[in-house]
């Protein structure tokens, strides 16, 4: 075991866990957020994704050594990372890409839905107003795999992350 300490959103603790202990383990485990999820257990599906130092990384396979004095943040510390971009502004908000998920209805089953917000927030992070075929790029091509959604939900992220755009630009 190895004593390490993490920032997550915003949040420092120590952490005593085995050196080669995945990101997803101690973040379901110790920090008990449950958004970040274990799929595929190889990153190729994205449902681990989280914010390191405000890029987007797979957990599954993130070893939470190499993560430590980094910035982590997951979808539940969306809104304090938007307070914090804004400046003054309260936290308590949704983050403009969650709230343009619920907007268009994204989620079918949802599981996969966390890793593709993460996702969005990495692309809109680099790129404010991003054209239909750079958020397919950021979504299907990007390393290190493709964000998998088995329930299809691809037509709706597009609208999502467009919507989630102009309310930032504001």
């Amino acid at each position: 075991m190895a004593e390490m300490t993490l920032t997550v959103n915003g949040a420092t603790r120590t952490v005593d866990v085995a050196p080669d202990t995945p990101l997803v383990y101690v973040l379901r485990n110790q920090f008990m957020l449950g958004g970040v999820r274990l799929g595929c257990g190889m990153s190729q599906c994205g449902a681990c994704a989280v914010l390191v130092d405000g890029r987007e990384v797979r957990s599954c396979v993130t070893l939470a050594s190499r993560v430590a004095g980094s910035k982590i943040h997951t979808i539940e510390g969306l809104p304090a990372l938007w307070a914090e971009a804004r400046e003054g502004t309260a936290a308590g908000g949704l983050h403009p890409v969650q709230q343009a998920w619920i907007d268009e209805q994204v989620p079918q089953c949802g599981y996969c839905q966390s890793g593709m917000m993460i996702a969005a927030v990495d692309l809109l992070a680099r790129v404010p107003s991003p054209s239909v075929a750079q958020i397919r790029e950021a979504f299907t091509d990007a390393p290190p795999s493709p964000h998998l959604c088995r329930c299809g939900t691809y037509p709706a992220i597009i609208d999502a992350v467009q919507r989630a755009a102009r309310a930032m630009a504001l």
